[in-house]
């Protein structure tokens, strides 16, 4: 309990700190099941299951805590992210329990669905329609969560893309739960798009089995691994930016899957494995069917994958052959 270590500090808002421990039951401890798959041993880490529905609220919770126990965060802060939708619905919806204001800094490319959540749940929306020279959204996204900050003096920016607590959240936590549920792992394929995840991730599960191969699974257009930069019509995986947490991670190898086959992988998990999935499990899917279906191991491999979040969010795009065929099969 993070209570207990700071409520000597005279700056620290204890009704605020209170309100955030109570609902760290609700982060983490998802379930883990095992899929029917030859020629491996693979798992998925069900993370839809978390307090708002997806792997964000432990990076949000996580960063909302530390903000809450420094005395950074009080009860007129206004909350500020820049996010492309399960980081913004993660982070308004703690918010709106603990009662603080918050801003999200969101562009076209958001799923229908979570633009309309956040209307309910955030203080203010703000859509960015100006691509930046990338040709995506997320520096101006940037920019412009930059530029409120300056304007608003109680404006607390969590900074999803350079905060420690984003990938500690995954050392401390998610990490924690994957090395206690498994005995040996010779594989983990996790999106990347902030980086915390696979950042907090690859380092405590090297530390349980060293051998084991951290997969990036990453999107066409991003740029995260060096790749030339192209439009994006899926959020939630990718970037437009090098991550600086990318240096914390430890990773082995680095898939980058096409849209058309992150709709492909989405569509095969659900008629598969009966889970119903977003784009980033979609992609991270696919990697892991690519990969093991390739490699060669005197023994049978044991491989894990996250579901960061259901596929509701996604009806209306990678689960509506009438877009792909629109958007991506035009391009």
């Amino acid at each position: 309990m993070i209570t207990d270590l700071v409520l000597q500090n005279s700056a620290i808002d204890g009704t605020l700190l209170a309100k955030i421990d109570s609902i760290g039951a609700f982060v983490g401890h998802t379930p883990l099941r095992k899929l029917q798959f030859e020629p491996a041993d693979l798992y998925v880490k069900l993370e839809y299951n978390n307090l708002s529905g997806s792997i964000k609220d432990r990076a949000a919770y996580n960063i909302l805590s530390h903000g809450i126990a420094s005395g950074d965060i009080r009860s007129d802060s206004t909350l500020i992210e820049s996010s492309s939708g399960n980081f913004a619905l993660s982070l308004c919806s703690i918010c709106r329990t603990l009662g603080l204001a918050s801003v999200v800094v969101i562009d076209p490319n958001i799923n229908n669905a979570y633009a309309q959540q956040l209307n309910y749940l955030a203080s203010k929306v703000i859509r960015v329609t100006e691509r930046d020279e990338t040709g995506g959204y997320l520096l101006t996204r940037l920019q412009t969560v930059k530029d409120y900050c300056r304007l608003n003096e109680n404006a607390y920016w969590t900074n999803q893309y350079e905060n420690p607590n984003n990938y500690l959240a995954y050392y401390d936590g998610l990490g924690v739960e994957l090395c206690d549920e498994f005995d040996t792992l010779d594989y983990a394929f996790i999106g990347v798009s902030t980086c915390g995840t696979i950042a907090g991730l690859s380092l405590r599960l090297k530390e349980r089995f060293p051998d084991v191969k951290i997969v990036a699974v990453d999107i066409e257009g991003s740029i995260i691994f060096g790749e030339p930069p192209q439009k994006r019509y899926i959020s939630g995986l990718g970037s437009s930016k090098v991550p600086p947490l990318l240096a914390k991670g430890r990773i082995d190898s680095v898939v980058n899957v096409s849209q058309l086959n992150i709709v492909r992988g989405a569509i095969e998990l659900l008629s598969e494995q009966g889970i119903f999935g977003g784009a980033s499990a979609g992609a991270m899917y696919y990697a892991a069917k690519s990969v093991l279906r390739k490699a060669r191991h005197a023994h049978r491999s044991k491989a894990v994958f996250l579901c960061p979040d259901k596929g509701t969010a996604y009806l209306d795009n990678i689960y509506d052959p009438a877009w792909v065929e629109r958007v991506l099969q035009a391009e």
